[in-house]
């Protein structure tokens, strides 16, 4: 049943559309490695095709043509034991498409593998968890910034975009990091580190979606690649290096989530809270969805997942805390002034 939902979320990303609004398409792509991964179907496609009608078209013809008729009824067909000629073209002639094929398949794999050279391109670290991303991004001060899920990217001016280099790594199971609109799929392998890249000149928000069955909530470790002006990319990226910010009028909340046993699991910089197994909160209520895509980032959503995780997200390995309807409201109140 589990890998049936994985396939099925694959099989819906690429026909084309997983919801109205988020545009799974390899055949509306913004990126140059993702054009590569358009103009290969279509080449693979235009010779399958063409290979498919031949054939299809030589059996129609043959059923017709030598079809068994009322006069040869008693009549023994004519034996044929072989023709070199024959036999050497159907040999030969998919040797050499196989050979064709093979060879612009990997000019395209190497495209897009092939690091950037642009002065200014954007390295970031991109770690799969289950079932969510870790985003590490270097600040101008060279200090790492931690971010989860949603993965800022600055588009420039038309024709000359800021090329994205990403280092995927995992820190439990295989994942396959893929938003197909911007590339292709590129596996993160635990002990192992693989690159891709992307560019894009469009401001957009790009659907991804985990591509490699990788637990019950497979389907569920969606991503967004939020493509932005660099103006605003830049004032993203100053205010996560920032620290949580201390309102007063959520200290009760801010002081019940610290006593609780989420500062073992989620870090939120500027407070005592230093754990690693979930993701960063520190700016969590600037984010646009929750869980990793599971659900729109709303006050009800998030009261939902504190109150029981299960509900938005089931075999989540976040916790039930049995906390009371009030405390799920505090803590919903503090996470929301992080911005």
């Amino acid at each position: 049943m589990r890998t049936a939902v994985g396939a099925v979320a694959v099989i819906c990303a690429i026909c084309g559309h997983a919801a109205a609004e988020e545009n799974l398409s390899i055949f509306s792509p913004e990126s140059p490695p993702a054009n590569s991964v358009r103009d290969l179907f279509y080449l693979i496609f235009a010779i399958t095709g063409v290979i498919f009608v031949l054939v299809e078209g030589l059996i129609l013809y043959s059923a017709i043509r030598y079809r068994r008729k009322p006069a040869d009824a008693s009549a023994e067909p004519a034996q044929i034991y072989g023709s070199a000629p024959l036999e050497m073209a159907w040999t030969v002639a998919p040797l050499l498409i196989v050979f064709v094929l093979f060879l612009v398949v990997v000019r395209s794999v190497v495209e897009a593998r092939e690091d950037p050279t642009h002065a200014n391109r954007l390295e970031v670290k991109v770690i799969g968890h289950q079932w969510w991303w870790a985003y590490e991004y270097k600040g101008a001060d060279g200090s790492t910034v931690v971010t989860a899920n949603e993965l800022h990217v600055p588009c420039d001016e038309p024709g000359d975009p800021t090329p994205v280099a990403l280092t995927l790594e995992s820190a439990d199971v295989v994942h396959s990091f893929w938003v197909p609109r911007l590339a292709g799929k590129t596996d993160l392998i635990p002990g192992k580190s693989n690159r891709m890249w992307f560019a894009t000149d469009k401001p957009a928000t790009y659907y991804g979606q985990c591509a490699e069955f990788c637990g019950m909530q497979h389907a569920n470790m969606k991503l967004l690649v939020i493509s932005e002006p660099r103006a605003e990319f830049n004032a993203w990226l100053e205010n996560e290096q920032q620290v949580a910010v201390e309102d007063a009028t959520v200290a009760a909340g801010r002081e019940r989530f610290l006593a609780l046993a989420c500062v073992n699991c989620h870090t939120i910089r500027g407070a005592s809270s230093r754990g690693a197994v979930g993701p960063d909160l520190t700016h969590l209520a600037a984010r646009q969805t929750l869980a990793a895509g599971a659900a729109p980032l709303t006050r009800e959503k998030l009261i939902a997942w504190i109150e029981d995780p299960d509900s938005i997200k089931p075999g989540s390995l976040m916790p039930n805390m049995h906390l009371s309807r009030k405390d799920c409201e505090l803590l919903a109140d503090y996470l929301e002034s992080l911005k």
